[in-house]
């Protein structure tokens, strides 16, 4: 059985980490870079980095950053937001990433992900998923919606479709984030994150609403999630990445203990 992954995510606007809540009312909480470094000496198995208006805003992403941070820790991490070409994969992945995450601009060009797949290697690319629970419909029969640029447009894609298409195209990985648990701290969403889990053969990093160890649990259990994104409850210095680590531990979750 392999390890689950405990993966903080940091959330980059303007240079500064970010949070918000159902990815509104974001207050900047620090500097990327020191943030990275201190997950990295708390025991975190990977970073994630999210340029979170660079869809939006049209721009490139934050290849300084990208350098900084690949000077300042040793485990793997990877960065979205704003990658819209295989040339920005490149550029990512030179600058030190392990991994590159594409969301919305795979959502407009699907084939974003084979391109980048064969040039770099599937384990490479990680397939970011913004999703937002709907009504059930003939277009969005699973019930759970794309929606891409930050939150702001829905697309109209049915969720596991998308998912299912992705990695046929050649995603490595998915990283699913419900827009109606981001930032909650009430609890992952389990049914979408267990749907999607069960009808791919990749790893599904569950993504938004972690906020006590007890959360976690769940999502890697009864969500069958391979890794899951931390943000919040760490953050602000409810609970450390050992004791989540230790709790998960104790549950019988085999995890990396690697502090």
């Amino acid at each position: 059985m392999l390890s689950k992954r405990i993966i903080p995510c940091l959330d980059v606007r303007e240079g500064k980490t970010t949070k918000g809540i159902k990815f509104q009312n974001n207050i900047d909480i620090g500097d990327p870079v020191e943030m990275a470094r201190f997950y990295y000496e708390a025991g975190a198995d990977e970073i994630v980095f999210y340029d979170i208006t660079a869809s939006h805003e049209k721009r490139d992403i934050m290849i300084e950053v990208v350098r900084r941070v690949a000077e300042t820790i040793f485990i793997p991490f990877s960065v979205g937001g704003g990658i819209r070409t295989v040339e920005d994969m490149r550029a990512v992945l030179l600058a030190g990433a392990e991994k590159i995450s594409v969301n919305s601009a795979a959502v407009k060009n699907p084939e974003i992900i084979s391109q980048g797949a064969k040039a770099f290697g599937s384990q490479c690319v990680v397939l970011g998923m913004d999703v937002k629970k709907v009504e059930k419909s003939e277009k969005i029969p699973s019930g759970y919606e794309m929606v891409i640029n930050g939150g702001r447009t829905y697309m109209g894609i049915d969720a596991l479709q998308w998912a299912i298409r992705a990695q046929e195209l050649g995603a490595g990985e998915i990283c699913l984030n419900s827009i109606d648990a981001d930032g909650t701290q009430e609890g992952y969403e389990l049914t979408l994150t267990a749907l999607i889990s069960q009808h791919v053969d990749i790893p599904v990093i569950a993504s938004g609403g972690a906020g006590k160890p007890e959360h976690l649990a769940d999502v890697l259990t009864k969500g069958k999630a391979d890794a899951a994104l931390i943000a919040s409850m760490t953050h602000y210095g409810t609970y450390t990445v050992r004791e989540i680590k230790s709790y998960l531990d104790a549950q019988g979750i085999k995890v990396r203990q690697n502090w």
